[in-house]
């Protein structure tokens, strides 16, 4: 059965954020095999993430302006063609410098992805099924995040090297070539200009807290899953497999409240579903870094990524409630803001853990939380005399 125009752009949209995906879980299995096979502590090596997280600020940074200068199918088809080279050639690079210099350049590309993704399914539905449709490419992401979480698992656990998993997320940034190739987007500069007298209005300061939301929200997540596997093995003595396993239960949990979220958010309401995401995601974080048993630890993980409830694409959804049209600048704003908590986190995690200890950074990541939660309850408190309830 062949896909209409509409069903592969969509594809595309969800693929972009797999693929990032794909490309951040891992990092909590694979930063120890790294380690060993540079010669470097695992402070150092998930240091090195910091070119990859880096360059997806860039690129998140650029894409407030690119859209406005290139057409957005030739976009798509010349980063994801530059990713999948790269990739490739990860397999038999042995240099950590070019090892990470690869790393920025997938960050890079998969910013202005990102963006292209979210602004397409901005652009293509229509306002009832944005929210739904944008918590679903969240859905991609945590699939994403549990099968490459576990393929990472297993490879290191069979003595793979470090970038094995990272030539399969290669294969797939060339199905989004070829799917690209095949498809036609929707127009971004002309659309952007014909928007012009809206977009000049400045936003509320509601949406710039969604952005701030969406910083705490990413720097709370990989505090958490960059050092939750190393403090079960460390910590705990847990087996190195169940302790890679604890990121993909993660995003296992993530992945069926999405599937739940998208229809529950019709039922209950977009502001009603962030506020309570914003509540349970912190209170489950709590046993994280309370627990003394790797198994029931194990289970927990899975309660805190459910909890989550699609948070971050929710806040995103309410941004572009918040204004009359979501320009494809209100689309790359949000994302920036998720993408400087998601950049900075494995610089200022390995810093707290040379400071005191990875106990220390999973609390760090409750407090990302907590705040999240205020921040939450201030915007609902702004904005509720100017909502329209649904």
């Amino acid at each position: 059965m062949m896909l209409s125009n509409t069903q592969r752009v969509t594809l595309v949209s969800f693929l972009t954020y797999f693929l990032l995906s794909s490309m951040l879980a891992p990092i909590g299995i694979i930063s120890a095999p790294m380690a060993e096979h540079f010669g470097q502590s695992i402070t150092e090596a998930t240091r090195q993430f910091s070119w990859l997280t880096g360059g997806n600020l860039i690129g998140a940074i650029l894409a407030l302006f690119v859209f406005d200068w290139f057409k957005l199918k030739n976009l798509i088809i010349g980063i994801y063609t530059a990713i999948g080279t790269v990739l490739g050639a990860l397999i038999i690079v042995d240099d950590l410098m070019l090892s990470s210099l690869i790393l920025g350049v997938v960050g890079l590309g998969s910013g202005i992805g990102l963006a292209g993704g979210a602004l397409t399914i901005s652009r293509v539905y229509e306002y009832d099924q944005r929210a739904s449709m944008l918590i679903i490419t969240d859905g991609c992401f945590s699939i994403a995040g549990f099968t490459t979480g576990w393929l990472a698992t297993y490879l290191v656990a069979s003595e793979f090297q470090w970038s094995a998993t990272y030539l399969c997320t290669g294969i797939l940034a060339v199905v989004i070539v070829l799917l690209t190739t095949l498809s036609q987007f929707p127009a971004t500069k002309a659309e952007e200009t014909a928007d012009l007298n809206v977009t000049r209005k400045p936003w509320p300061l509601s949406v710039w807290l969604c952005v701030t939301c969406l910083l705490l929200y990413t720097l709370g997540q990989y505090s958490m899953l960059f050092w939750l596997p190393n403090y079960a093995e460390t910590v705990l003595g847990a087996e190195r497999t169940l302790a890679g396993g604890l990121v993909g239960q993660f995003w296992l949990g993530m992945f069926f409240a999405q599937i739940f979220v998208a229809w529950w958010v019709y039922r209950i309401g977009l502001r009603n579903l962030v506020t309570i995401a914003s509540m349970s995601t912190f209170i489950f974080s709590i046993p994280l870094w309370n627990l003394t048993s790797p198994e029931i630890l194990s289970m927990a993980v899975l309660f805190w990524g459910f909890a989550n409830f699609s948070l971050l694409k929710g806040v995103l959804s309410l941004a572009t409630q918040l204004v009359s049209i979501p320009s494809a600048r209100l689309v790359s704003l949000m994302l920036l803001g998720a993408t400087i908590g998601t950049a900075f986190s494995p610089f200022v995690t390995s810093k707290i853990v040379d400071l005191t200890n990875n106990h220390t950074v999973l609390v760090f990541s409750s407090c990302c939380y907590a705040a999240l939660a205020l921040l939450i309850l201030v915007i609902r408190y702004k904005t509720a005399p100017n909502q329209k309830r649904r």
